[in-house]
């Protein structure tokens, strides 16, 4: 007798019904449903409410730490001239890693119960519901957390006084593709860079999903050849 292949109820919490599509999972997260109302992840109330952030809180509680790091690298000794320029390192650096994560982490193939269920709440709830306007920036809890293994790298490879406006840099870089990504999903812009940007990211959503992974710029895309025309 053969089994019958998987089916996710969408009546139902998501997330760990997922991990039960095994090889089928890649192919049923890339085909989108294009609604406003986002899926419910959890059946537990407080679960459900960590996966839901408001565009806004990202500013709100990021944009003060950075003004924290860049002036604890002046009271350090850096001029505000070379903290500026660490600043501008640091979203620079924010760039590659915002492409790479997107590239070879966001995109990675799963195939398992718990790698499905890890990459649907990453990554692939996105793709699934690219218009859920409360999962589109990253929550807090988890930003803090990926915030650790980068200030160490940070602090293994530059100064003590450089190190904490490098960092806010990269923190700014993150703020900048937060909500430069919320509005490619939900603004309309007609012209210019605004409009270009969401086209192309847009069209990697709903066109060509293995290219266009640079959200801020298409850079890197560029120089790595996942340019997407």
């Amino acid at each position: 007798m053969v089994a019958q292949p998987f089916t996710v109820d969408l009546n139902k919490p998501l997330v760990f019904q997922v991990g039960h599509l095994g090889e089928a999972y890649n192919e049923w997260v890339h085909q989108p449903i294009v609604s406003k109302e986002g899926p419910r992840f959890f059946a537990n109330s407080f679960l459900e409410f960590l996966t839901r952030t408001k565009w806004w809180v990202i500013p709100t509680i990021w944009l003060p730490i950075v003004c924290w790091f860049v002036s604890k690298s002046v009271q350090m000794g850096l001029t505000p001239r070379q903290a500026a320029l660490a600043l501008a390192g640091g979203v620079f650096i924010w760039t590659l890693m915002e492409y790479s994560l997107h590239r070879f982490f966001f995109h990675m193939k799963t195939t398992s119960y718990w790698g499905n269920t890890l990459h649907y709440l990453i990554h692939g709830c996105h793709h699934k519901h690219p218009m859920d306007g409360l999962r589109l920036v990253f929550p807090p809890a988890a930003t803090a957390i990926l915030c650790v293994p980068l200030w160490i790298l940070f602090k293994l490879f530059t100064t003590p006084s450089v190190t904490p406006a490098l960092f806010g840099g990269g923190l700014l870089g993150y703020i900048m593709y937060d909500i430069t990504h919320y509005y490619l999903h939900h603004g309309k812009p007609s012209k210019g860079i605004s409009h270009r940007l969401k086209r192309y990211h847009l069209n990697h959503h709903f066109r060509v999903q293995n290219k266009g992974f640079g959200i801020t710029s298409p850079l890197w895309d560029t120089l790595f050849g996942t340019f997407l025309p």
